[in-house]
């Protein structure tokens, strides 16, 4: 499985549901330098696992509050991301992203905090796919991605626009 299309999406059960929550003001966006974990190193989005029972939006919120020790305020849903790596690991993931929050951004032992200006994203540092769907997540455009993933290699992709 190399190609999107090698998958049957319709069929496709991931292992595990995650979540990615953005703060954005004006012309930045409140990312983190992930300390551990799937994609330590990378810059990101606050986010994470979801938990039995929980709803995405509920897990976008409890994650960048363990995080960054904020609490966004009237998050909204901005997209779609599924992810399939060739080792048989997948995660579908749903991304949020809200313009105000309570709280100071504070390093945690997961995380921490860093603003970047929407033109100076840190790209060479982050999972290759965010090139592909974060200039539609900036231009507040809703979005839907699939991603095929060898390691941190991105092997092919599709991204579609939502009404």
């Amino acid at each position: 499985m190399k190609k999107v299309t090698d998958i049957n999406w319709g069929q496709w059960n991931p292992v595990e549901r995650a979540t990615l929550m953005f703060i954005r003001q004006a012309d930045r966006l409140l990312m983190i330098e992930k300390k551990r974990g799937l994609g330590a190193g990378y810059f990101n989005a606050a986010g994470g696992r979801m938990e039995p029972g929980e709803t995405p939006l509920e897990c976008a919120v409890r994650e960048i509050q363990e995080e960054l020790c904020i609490t966004p305020l009237d998050p909204e849903h901005a997209g779609t991301v599924m992810f399939q790596f060739t080792d048989g690991h997948s995660i579908h993931g749903e991304v949020f992203i809200a313009s105000e929050f309570e709280g100071t951004p504070t390093e945690t032992d997961e995380a921490v905090p860093i603003w970047f200006h929407i033109d100076e994203l840190p790209y060479h540092n982050m999972w290759e796919d965010d090139s592909v769907w974060m200039p539609h997540l900036i231009a507040r455009k809703k979005f839907h991605g699939r991603f095929i993933f060898d390691g941190k290699t991105m092997l092919d992709h599709e991204l579609l626009p939502v009404d």
